[in-house]
């Protein structure tokens, strides 16, 4: 899953989406909260246009059919048809579960520059004890494709991906692969 973060993006945004679609990136949270909602909807529906189809645009904030959570947003009384939250204590876990969210992203797994004041970094161990079996949660902070390993061994479902992706699209192909090895094991 790779984060699409407006702010963090060195490029245009459905440049940097389009360029990680192509090495197989599929599915994309549109995090872009300091946008005005207007702004935020034609970013949404500019990345809608570069996408192949099968992609899945998830927007953080809680609008949309497919949204993403903070940790403290309330769930919307509509229920979208696809929820995620992001989480970072096990009383965050606990909250998606009660919710029946779809996924969770738990964070951070491992020292980021992007989210300092979340911490201390989880760990492999501290990941596992946040990973419930009924809910299938994606491991963010941190993690490179050397990490991947790790990351589903402790029980995550897959990663999330912010700053390496922004950064260098064509690295997701090194995450397939990585996850490949690790599936296919």
């Amino acid at each position: 899953m790779v984060v699409a973060d407006a702010a963090s993006a060195p490029r245009p945004l459905p440049e940097i989406a389009a360029r990680a679609a192509e090495h197989g990136a599929r599915g994309f949270v549109l995090r872009a909260r300091d946008l005005p909602p207007r702004e935020q909807a034609e970013l949404a529906a500019a990345l809608r246009a570069v996408l192949p189809s099968g992609c899945v645009l998830i927007q953080a904030g809680g609008r949309g059919p497919a949204v993403h959570l903070s940790s403290t947003e309330p769930f919307p009384s509509l229920r979208p048809s696809l929820v995620g939250r992001s989480c970072h204590t096990k009383a965050d876990v606990d909250r998606a579960v009660d919710e029946k969210c779809d996924y969770a992203f738990v964070s951070p797994v491992f020292e980021t520059a992007s989210k300092p004041g979340y911490g201390p970094p989880l760990g492999p161990a501290g990941l596992a004890a946040l990973c419930p079996p009924s809910l299938p949660v994606y491991a963010l902070g941190g993690v490179l494709p050397d990490r991947v390993a790790a990351c589903l061994g402790a029980g995550a479902y897959g990663v999330a991906v912010m700053g390496p992706v922004l950064r260098d699209p064509p690295i997701v192909a090194a995450y397939l692969a990585a996850l490949s090895e690790v599936t296919s094991s």
